[in-house]
């Protein structure tokens, strides 16, 4: 494992690394942001981030200014990248395909199952190399954007008890049932829609079994995003969430698009909802 960056940062230490990754069958980088008390040694929750299509791990570390909220309330925060990468990964011309868009998924089809399998990566693979490497204590939290909200969803609805909290902004609630998801679903997974809904947050919540973990849900949308009707429609959710009695808080905001400006409008009231739950497991 080779750090490739590091910036000072609210008093702590914005890294970038890079290793080689058995689950992804390549080199990939993930940033990690250390807050002041880990510098000083001190075992730090930490709060897993997921990007959206195209991004790799420069695009929260740079526009959300998650940094100042990380380091005021004593939270770790890696950021991987979006897929896996390199000339012998296969890919797709196609933006919402290929690398820039593993939609978190452990593929199973080919050519995509020798690579891409972003959700034992972000799940397994990275949680454990960071609990190694770094002074982190155990608790852990997921929240994404949009195929990263749908990734940070899935992540924790799929390993019950290994997330202490989760959120989303504009994320993708029901792959199953939109252009995005299908087309990428369909490639990685295969054309039964019954794989598909293994990877449906809005299908996995219907699916949870009585006395399951229900991790309460916070999840802000844009209303003037220019996805919501045909990507993201965050009314599947809330539907889902009203049947089977899943906690959900869902805000809706009038004027914000699908930006990191809309992101970066909120990040400080998400980084304070996972420390919450975070720092209570102390």
């Amino acid at each position: 494992m080779q750090r490739v960056e590091q910036h000072a940062s609210f008093g702590g230490s914005q890294e970038v690394w890079q290793f080689a990754s058995p689950t992804l069958g390549c080199d990939t980088k993930f940033a990690v942001y250390l807050p002041p008390a880990a510098l000083r040694g001190q075992a730090c929750p930490v709060l897993y981030w997921l990007s959206g299509l195209t991004c790799t791990e420069q695009n929260f570390i740079t526009k959300s200014g998650f940094q100042q909220h990380a380091a005021q309330h004593g939270l770790i925060v890696v950021a991987p990248d979006t897929s896996p990468r390199g000339e012998a990964v296969a890919n797709d011309p196609g933006y919402d395909l290929g690398q820039g868009a593993g939609f978190y998924v452990n593929a199973t089809q080919v050519p995509w199952a020798q690579h891409y399998r972003m959700q034992d990566h972000v799940a397994l693979e990275l949680p454990a190399l960071v609990e190694q490497h770094f002074p982190a204590n155990g608790q852990r939290g997921i929240f994404g954007h949009s195929m990263g909200g749908h990734g940070a969803l899935i992540t924790a609805l799929r390993h019950p008890g290994r997330y202490r909290s989760v959120s989303a902004f504009s994320p993708i609630v029901a792959p199953s049932q939109v252009p995005w998801g299908q087309k990428a679903l369909g490639a990685y997974l295969g054309p039964d829609p019954a794989a598909w809904a293994e990877w449906d947050a809005v299908a996995l919540i219907k699916a949870l079994p009585a006395g399951a973990e229900r991790l309460p849900l916070l999840v802000d949308q844009g209303e003037a995003d220019e996805f919501l009707a045909g990507q993201l429609r965050p009314e599947l959710l809330a539907q889902a969430c009203e049947r089977t009695g899943h906690p959900l808080t869902l805000r809706r905001h009038a004027g914000y698009d699908h930006s990191y400006y809309f992101i970066a409008s909120f990040i400080g009231e998400h980084v304070a909802h996972h420390a919450q739950a975070l720092n209570s497991g102390r």
